[in-house]
């Protein structure tokens, strides 16, 4: 069937207002939760074919991550579904006002292949609990993932009602973004993509959410406690051998405790994932040769201090840390998307934003201080998504706080109720009573300034 037809079939449905109801959307999210347990080892083992995650990894990062958002969403959709009451102004007392939230219709959600189980089921969540019907996107790059999704979908849900789309990415979505209006469309991926999407998106006028990526710095101040920063860096940046969207991209040190920093780096790399990370069973591999062509690439940009090996056969990089990096250099230039972590340094505050400016409005932002003071100074100053003072990327695991970029880095926003959000529209509606009609609202208004005056003010 023609994709055109189907999404004609999918916003048919959508008509219907089957997918409208709390039962029915709790049923769905049910469902899908009962598969996701069902699929369980074989979605651990889809996520070691294309990255070589170990079942930890891909139960804490990947499946664990969803069911825990299935289950904040079953728990609190029917009061995220709740009209809301709020008050009413002088001008049209006695009359109630109320928020109600609607579904979009036919939702339109790509994903990436870092995460590519997590980072499309998560938004599905929200589509889902949001009332639409969904044409999801998996990632080309994460084949044996993006397989088994379309087995799971396919097995519970009609293709009416949630969709999986296969395929390269650059060949299936300008078509289909030319040939139907989504109601919205969602993507998680690089800038450069998110940036064509946007565009194609804007011809129709449909809003998007982007949730892209940019260089994210990890600022260790003077007075950080250098041990504890360390682990808590290795653990964001190498986790997925780099392959996260907030991992940490470069560090700024301050100069007076670089060398001591690098120590404890080194000591917390070889803690985790032994002297020989290609043999390590919490270390993973590039997704590809294209990107590990790519990565190798910088190696050059610099003096490599600690690692640099690596395997083609085994899409294998070492988790490394290089230093001398020029600003002009490629490396600093584009987000990494691997296991090179690029150390820099800086001797005052001016100095290290000036950096930071120059890679402005970063997915995440990571500050390691002890003092109170320098947490607002960098709060107050510096626009990027969101961040941790004293830890790396575990903000992206409380459901309580928005997960999103600003300015290059994406727009919108989701997790937790700021998903459900994302995927309904705020519909205002004033309810005004047949029993007060006063002649005051009505013309002639010729001297009635002064009472108009004060109900509008």
């Amino acid at each position: 069937m023609p994709h055109t037809q189907q999404l004609q079939h999918m916003r048919a449905y959508f008509e219907t207002g089957i997918t409208q109801p709390y039962n029915f959307r709790k049923h769905q999210l049910l469902l899908l939760k009962k598969t996701i347990l069902k699929y369980e080892e074989a979605i651990m083992d889809a996520l070691f074919t294309d990255l070589k995650k170990s079942r930890e990894e891909a139960y804490s990062t990947e499946i664990g991550v969803t069911l825990s958002i299935i289950n904040d969403t079953i728990q609190n959709l029917h009061r995220w579904m709740k009209p809301q009451k709020v008050s009413t102004n002088l001008l049209n007392l006695p009359a109630s006002s109320t928020i109600y939230k609607d579904a979009l219709g036919v939702v339109l959600i790509i994903s990436p292949w870092n995460y590519p189980f997590q980072l499309l089921i998560g938004p599905l969540i929200a589509a889902i609990a949001g009332g639409n019907t969904v044409v999801i996107k998996p990632s080309e790059f994460s084949v044996a993932t993006s397989s088994l999704i379309e087995k799971m979908m396919t097995e519970i849900f009609p293709p009416q009602y949630v969709y999986t789309l296969q395929g390269e990415g650059a060949a299936v979505i300008p078509p289909l973004l030319q040939s139907f209006r989504f109601d919205h469309v969602f993507y998680t991926g690089s800038v450069a993509v998110g940036k064509s999407i946007y565009k194609m998106a804007a011809e129709n006028l449909v809003p998007v959410t982007l949730e892209l990526g940019g260089k994210s710095p990890c600022i260790v101040e003077a007075d950080a406690q250098l041990a504890v920063a360390a682990k808590r860096i290795v653990f964001g940046k190498f986790l997925n051998a780099g392959q996260t969207c907030i991992a940490p991209d470069y560090i700024l040190a301050h100069a007076s405790i670089k060398d001591a920093l690098v120590a404890e780096l080194k000591i917390s790399i070889e803690a985790f994932y032994g002297n020989d990370a290609s043999m390590s069973y919490d270390y993973g591999k590039i997704i590809n040769e294209q990107r590990f062509e790519k990565l190798i690439s910088y190696l050059k940009e610099g003096n490599i201090i600690h690692g640099g090996q690596y395997n083609k056969s085994k899409l294998f990089i070492a988790p490394t840390l290089i230093e001398n990096i020029t600003p002009v250099a490629t490396l600093m230039q584009e987000e990494i998307f691997g296991p090179l972590l690029p150390i820099m340094t800086y001797t005052s505050t001016a100095e290290a934003k000036k950096i930071v400016q120059e890679h402005k409005n970063p997915l995440a932002l990571y500050l390691f201080t002890t003092n109170k003071a320098t947490e607002k100074e960098w709060l107050n100053n510096t626009a990027f998504g969101g961040g941790c003072i004293n830890n790396t990327i575990m903000h992206f695991t409380n459901k309580n706080l928005p997960f999103g970029g600003v300015g290059n880095s994406g727009m919108g926003a989701y997790h937790g109720i700021y998903g459900f959000n994302t995927f309904t529209r705020l519909k205002p509606m004033l309810k005004s009573p047949n029993w007060f009609n006063p002649s005051m609202k009505f013309p002639s208004f010729k001297g009635k300034l002064g009472l108009l005056k004060w109900l509008i003010k």
